[in-house]
């Protein structure tokens, strides 16, 4: 299977760039907002808040303000010439309420930004590289806990922002193969379980096929987790991936029975495929660039990409 196109890469950001804090899933605490900006301005950038962000929905308090206010909050924010990068404040849930409100005609037409988020966010990278064709980076978001407190986490990301030549190679200390080898391919993926809820969804990718899956979870236990790896085996979804790397899985029980179905749903790919990552719901989580060619070496624990993943 011939390995997907790399997608167009955003450019890197300079000192004093505007970088727009948005919020399109769940409540963002003021506190934490407060000092994930105070980071970012000590890394002289230029944060902006859209109006939204520390919004709370009057039915559903696990969004952040109704599903129009966020889709509006971040089509501002990309379609501002003014700013260089738009920045997820946190997870949680409701990107895929809002996903189909954005008018991505005119976020193509904004041209190629810097995207960063992770967890829930991931219905948004698989967006922004489907109907977009653009390279985003799942990384620590500004208010969350392992960017205010892990600076592991921290340098990865501002390394990644700043000087993308630098950490080419992203490789994870307890990266250990769960089946040897090499492979290449575009890099995709997130939280496993977005990807699968998005299936059958109008602008779902087809299949993995011929690209590098990243995959991590939070608070899913094993059952949960085999069944969906087994729904997107069963829907073809997983045909002719290239390789795969594990990452983070917080709170969802013990890692030896997570690894057991790891091993019976993915080992008989016959691909290349590494655990322990370190990316995802993890203390000093790695920023990983998504829609970038790139080997993956399951025995060294390593993703050396083809190109810095910022232009």
């Amino acid at each position: 299977m011939t390995s997907p196109t790399p997608l167009t890469r955003p450019a890197r950001l300079a000192a004093g760039a505007r970088v727009a804090v948005v919020a399109p899933s769940g409540p963002v605490p003021d506190e934490r907002l407060q000092a994930g900006l105070d980071i970012l301005r000590g890394w002289d950038l230029d944060p902006v808040v859209a109006p939204h962000v520390l919004d709370r929905h009057a039915g559903f308090d696990y969004l952040a303000g109704t599903d129009a206010d966020r889709a509006a909050d971040f089509q501002a924010a990309w379609c501002d010439p003014d700013v260089a990068a738009v920045l997820c404040a946190r997870g949680g849930y409701g990107a895929q309420r809002m996903v189909d409100l954005l008018d991505w005609d005119a976020i193509r037409a904004a041209g190629p930004k810097v995207f960063l988020g992770f967890s829930d966010i991931t219905a948004l990278h698989e967006a922004f590289a489907n109907r977009a064709g653009l390279a985003t980076l799942h990384g620590p978001m500004v208010a969350a806990v392992d960017f205010l407190k892990n600076a592991r986490a921290q340098e990865h990301l501002r390394a990644t922002l700043f000087e993308p030549e630098s950490v080419r190679t992203i490789a994870s200390s307890e990266g250990t193969a769960l089946v040897p080898g090499r492979a290449r391919g575009v890099t995709l993926g997130g939280c496993v379980s977005l990807l699968a809820a998005d299936l059958g969804t109008p602008h779902a990718r087809a299949s993995a096929g011929g690209g590098l899956l990243l995959i991590e979870d939070i608070g899913e236990e094993a059952y949960r987790l085999d069944r969906i790896l087994t729904q997107l085996l069963r829907a073809g979804w997983l045909d002719g991936v290239a390789g795969i790397a594990l990452g983070s899985w917080v709170d969802c029980g013990p890692y030896e029975g997570l690894r057991a179905v790891f091993t019976d749903r993915l080992g008989g790919l016959g691909v290349p495929v590494v655990e322990h990552f370190g990316f995802g719901h993890c203390e000093g989580a790695l920023t990983i660039p998504f829609g970038l060619g790139a080997e993956l070496d399951a025995d060294a624990g390593t993703l050396t990409l083809d190109e810095p993943a910022l232009a």
